[in-house]
């Protein structure tokens, strides 16, 4: 249950960092348009939300509650899709970074689904 619980505030830590870089992206270009500024503000609260989610999630978990499952089992499925496309990218670092949230999700799903977490998490 700790690594699965690491892994989601590691995840969420992610999304923050990924939100943080839009914010820096958008500032070193210099955000010319207001369309651009919009796009990315959009972006940071998408990702502060799923960070916020997981970090819920994973204390869900820590405390036997179920809905932490099927949070962070829903953002699993989401992570390997955005994978999945940075994998199809010709970037090789977006070609890493995508075998890398596969990987993570992946692993994620699997102690999601170990005996040991779903008994904790269904326990009456």
């Amino acid at each position: 249950m700790r690594a699965l619980r690491c892994a989601l505030f590691a995840e969420a830590a992610l999304c923050a960092a990924a939100g943080v870089g839009v914010v820096v992206d958008l500032v070193a270009r210099g955000g010319a348009g207001g369309q651009e500024i919009g796009m990315a503000a959009f972006l940071v609260l998408c990702a502060l939300g799923v960070a916020w989610a997981l970090v819920a999630a994973a204390r869900a978990l820590g405390s036997g509650r179920r809905v932490g499952r099927a949070v962070a089992m829903t953002w699993q499925i989401f992570q390997v899709i955005i994978g999945i496309s940075a994998v199809g990218a010709e970037s090789w670092l977006s070609v890493v970074a995508g075998v890398v949230l596969i990987a993570l999700a992946v692993a994620v799903a699997v102690l999601l689904l170990m005996p040991r977490v779903v008994e904790a998490t269904t326990r009456s």
